[in-house]
């Protein structure tokens, strides 16, 4: 990155050199100074893709050197790495206003399902026994 800057320094100087000259004044040079900003261009990228490069390798190599010290304290200490737990984080939702909205059949299959449950059903049992003995007793009791 510093040599791309260096680069551009000097051949700003360059250019300013030449305009004070007065080499600049012919009319053929807009094809020039075309060319010559696509070049620059060119060149730019190319240091930002080099830069990147490095960054991203530096960065590979450190993070090998950062595992292989884990990996030895692991095997100094006998402990298991562990991954399955790296796995199972995302699963659990750590917001619970964050959560997905349920649609009105997902409620509607929830509430089934509290029907479905053994209280419940027991519940619904006794209360419509309770409703038959009622009509029995009133259909045998006459009030006047």
């Amino acid at each position: 990155m510093a040599a791309f800057i260096a680069k551009q320094m000097v051949g700003n100087q360059l250019s300013a050199v030449k305009d004070a000259a007065g080499g600049g004044g012919d009319g053929g040079d807009d094809g020039d100074d075309k060319e010559k900003a696509e070049e620059e261009e060119r060149e730019r990228q190319e240091a930002i893709r080099e830069a990147e490069d490095r960054r991203k390798e530096k960065h590979r190599k450190m993070e090998e050197e950062r595992e292989k010290m884990r990996q030895d304290i692991r095997d100094k200490y006998n402990i298991k790495k562990k991954e399955e737990i790296v796995e199972a984080a995302p699963q659990e939702e750590p917001n619970p206003l964050m959560r997905k909205k349920k649609t009105p059949e997902e409620l509607a299959a929830e509430a089934e399902q509290e029907e479905l449950d053994d209280f419940t059903k027991l519940k619904n049992q006794i209360e419509t026994q309770v409703n038959e003995l009622k009509t029995q007793i009133e259909g045998k009791c006459v009030m006047q």
